[in-house]
């Protein structure tokens, strides 16, 4: 069994984990287990709403007892600090407590009944409809939230929250906490009854790969690499029978600032670009990498100042900040950049935020100017008019977010952004900033590829429970037979 290591991004050093990674026969065992556990958790007679709500309260509250070491072991893998950490752990069981609170409302399920009418053309039978769990999920850990995103993360709650056994691949950057904290799910998920295999955890790269082709698996949720969620992607559609695979992948995040709001607030613009494209070190999958501002702008020193005076900082794995450095190459190589703030020559593991600019002109000439570079880095598109503008935006890909920044005078181009950008993006940022995706019933963190493979589901949410739900409808079944909920004499109404 080959070994895992974990990254100290203090020091850059390897050290070896003592997991090991998980081996094909184990992963074929637990996602036949999986398999096994489906069926008696979707029985609503079984696990009706009520105790599937206090099922996942269980795990939130197994994990705010474990809060303070739980912090304290992911910023030995991660360097985030327990004051960012603490603050995800809340983050982490506050959604594991809203996707609770929104099994026993019930609308999840999606139930429509429509009485049989035989004067209909063509006559109509009865027909009963509700959302059913769709069976095992594999979830996988991201690299940059060791827990809202990672082992009992969105992903896993929403599974859980349908009815879905969850196999979880940890992510390298923080085996370890993805191990205790898998601990702790699956003990309060025993505690509560489940069935066994309703959860696993498991190491290693090829364990992936393993895990999106197990016949027993039936949808997967991804957050990570465009590069390594597209392989996983075509495993998962080349299959026999082919899988959903939702993978939150790229995002540019594109911020277009108007001439008016340049005027009005020109500096808080840039305090809140700066802050926002730095925050975590860059590595939010909803940093702003590209700032539109209108030619004559005056921006360029505050931006270079606000740049500069932001503290060098760590990236969390040894394979981002490879990516990073050559993703900034490529960039400051490009026709017409010029280096706005930062520099590539560091002494140690701490990187310092770097700033790029160029024309609108060369932006449309070479698109590929407008590539990801996820860390600490983001560039200026300067525009001179409207059409300038608009050609940008029309050689863009698809982002999770899009922001304005304008004034009340911007009706018409307002107006005209609007129409283009709910185009490209699945959330629309007025006046403020991305970063940030508040955990809700109405958010919608999604996006055209390569944001995400299904531009029509949420990762984020309440309504991410979606991608684990398949309906059927059934036809003239006798009440008896049918779940509690679509009968007419429902038990629980």
């Amino acid at each position: 069994m080959s070994s895992i290591q974990t990254y100290d991004p203090r020091t850059g050093a390897l050290h070896d984990a003592a997991i090991g990674a998980t081996t094909a026969d184990d992963i074929a065992a637990l996602c036949a287990r999986a398999a096994e556990a489906a069926e008696p958790l979707a029985d609503l007679g079984t696990w009706p709403p009520s105790r599937r709500a206090a099922l996942l309260r269980s795990v939130a509250d197994r994990i705010d007892d474990h809060r303070e070491d739980l912090a304290a072991l992911a910023d030995t893998e991660t360097a985030l600090g327990p004051a960012r950490l603490t603050g995800e752990i809340a983050r982490t069981t506050g959604q594991l407590r809203l996707f609770a609170d929104a099994v026993e409302e019930g609308s999840f399920l999606e139930v429509i009944v429509d009485h049989p009418d035989p004067q209909a053309t063509p006559p109509r039978p009865d027909l009963r409809r509700i959302l059913r769990p769709i069976g095992p999920v594999g979830v996988f850990s991201a690299s940059n939230f060791p827990f809202a995103f990672s082992v009992a993360g969105g992903d896993t709650a929403a599974a859980l929250a349908a009815g879905c056994p969850v196999i979880v691949k940890a992510h390298h950057g923080h085996v370890l906490t993805s191990a205790r904290t898998g601990e702790l799910v699956a003990g309060a998920l025993d505690e509560s009854g489940a069935p066994p295999g309703t959860f696993a955890v498991v190491y290693g790269r090829d364990a992936g790969r393993l895990l999106v082709t197990d016949p027993s698996v039936k949808a997967v949720g991804f957050t990570g690499s465009l590069a390594g969620g597209r392989a996983l992607y075509d495993l998962a559609v080349s299959r026999p029978d082919p899988i959903p695979f939702y993978g939150e992948l790229g995002s540019l995040n594109p911020v277009v600032v108007t001439p008016a709001a340049v005027a009005a607030r020109g500096s808080e613009i840039v305090s809140g670009f700066a802050g926002s494209f730095t925050l975590g070190a860059g590595q939010f999958c909803t940093k702003p990498g590209l700032l539109l501002l209108p030619e004559g702008h005056g921006l360029e020193p505050a931006l270079a100042d606000a740049v500069a005076a932001v503290p060098p900082a760590v990236l969390l794995t040894p394979s981002i900040r490879d990516g990073f450095g050559e993703a900034t190459a490529r960039l400051a190589a490009g026709e017409g950049v010029k280096v706005m703030a930062g520099t590539a020559e560091h002494a140690d593991v701490a990187l310092p935020a770097r700033l790029y600019a160029t024309s609108a002109a060369a932006v449309v000439a070479d698109p590929a100017l407008l590539d990801e570079c996820f860390g600490p880095a983001s560039l200026v598109v300067e525009w001179a008019d409207e059409d300038d503008l608009f050609a940008v935006l029309g050689v863009m890909s698809g982002s999770l977010t899009a922001t304005v920044h304008a004034e009340a005078s911007d009706v018409e181009l307002g107006r005209r952004l609007l129409v283009r950008l709910r185009r490209l993006a699945g959330r629309i940022v007025w006046n403020g900033w991305p970063t940030g995706v508040a955990v809700t019933w109405s958010m919608h963190h999604g996006g055209p590829w390569p944001a995400t493979t299904d531009p029509l589901h949420t990762s984020v949410g309440v309504t991410s429970i979606r991608r684990f739900l398949v309906p059927v409808v059934y036809q003239n079944t006798p009440q008896a037979l049918l779940p509690d909920i679509l009968r007419d004499d429902d038990p629980a109404s």
